[in-house]
Formats: structure tokens, sequence, C-alpha cells
């Protein structure tokens, strides 16, 4: 089972990159790429523990759904969303903020399991797990630069 790990400083209070990162509509501008749009369950505001979203996105040039629900939140230290249906066997998202100077350090531990088996694994090692890398380490970079941008 891969586990991603990312870390980035944000110039930014941790209460705004909490908010930010379970907002909605932030998620969707941060994963223009993928046109990633809540069809379902919370599609707007600040998603809650025992809320869920469904996504509807396109991955891989597949277009599909995948549902997530909040199961942990300790405002504004962490919160953590798993798939309650799409594409993976299953995976757990958390995010994790703790203060750093007058910033705030966003960490984001992305563990999945591949579907398919033995087929899976393969995938991930030649190119799953370093697309999901990339999506993690591009939504990071782009909710960093909304909540700096907010500063000013």
């Amino acid at each position: 089972m891969p586990i991603i790990k990312y870390e980035i400083y944000i110039e930014a209070p941790i209460e705004v990159c909490f908010d930010l990162a379970r907002d909605i509509e932030v998620h969707m501008k941060t994963t223009n790429e993928t046109k990633e749009r809540a069809v379902a369950g919370r599609t707007t505001g600040l998603i809650e523990i025992g809320e869920s979203v469904t996504w509807e996105a396109v991955h891989l040039g597949v277009k599909q759904r995948l549902t997530a629900k909040i199961t942990e939140m300790e405002r504004p230290y962490s919160f953590t969303d798993e798939m309650v249906k799409g594409a993976f066997h299953s995976f757990s998202h958390t995010h994790e903020f703790r203060t750093s100077g007058t910033g705030t350090i966003m960490k984001d531990t992305f563990s999945y399991k591949s579907p398919l088996g033995l087929l899976g694994v393969a995938a991930d090692k030649l190119f799953l797990e370093k697309y999901m890398r990339n999506f993690i380490v591009n939504r990071a970079n782009e909710l960093k630069n909304i909540a700096e941008s907010q500063r000013m």
C-alpha cells in the first residue's frame, strides 16, 4: 500500500490553512487540471466531520466519481477523509497543520490501495504513485498560493 507524505510551509495562520484545505469551492479551484467538481453530498462551504462529498473528475483521461467522508477532525490541527466509494480499493488522506514561526506547516499523508490485485500493484510502480504524488503536491502548492495571497 503506497503512502505519500508531503509537507509545505505556508505563510498564513493555521486556522486559515485548515479552513482552506476543507473548503469545497477552494478544492475545485486547486484541482483545475482534473476538472474536479462536487456533485453530491456537501457541495459548497466547509466540509465537517461526518459529512461526505462526491467528486466528479477526469483522472488519467477517464471521467470518474469518488465519494469521500470526513472521519476525523481536530480543528485546526487535522482532519482525515476516507474513500467510501470510487476507483481505489481504499484510501485515507490525513491533513495535518502545525504553527511554525509566523506561518503553518501543512502535511498531507495519503495512503491508498489500488484495485485489481497484482495489476494494481504494477500500476502503482509504473505510474499511479507518481501521478498521485504530483496531484497532492500541486494541490498543496495551490493552497499555499491562495492562503498567502489572502494576507495582502
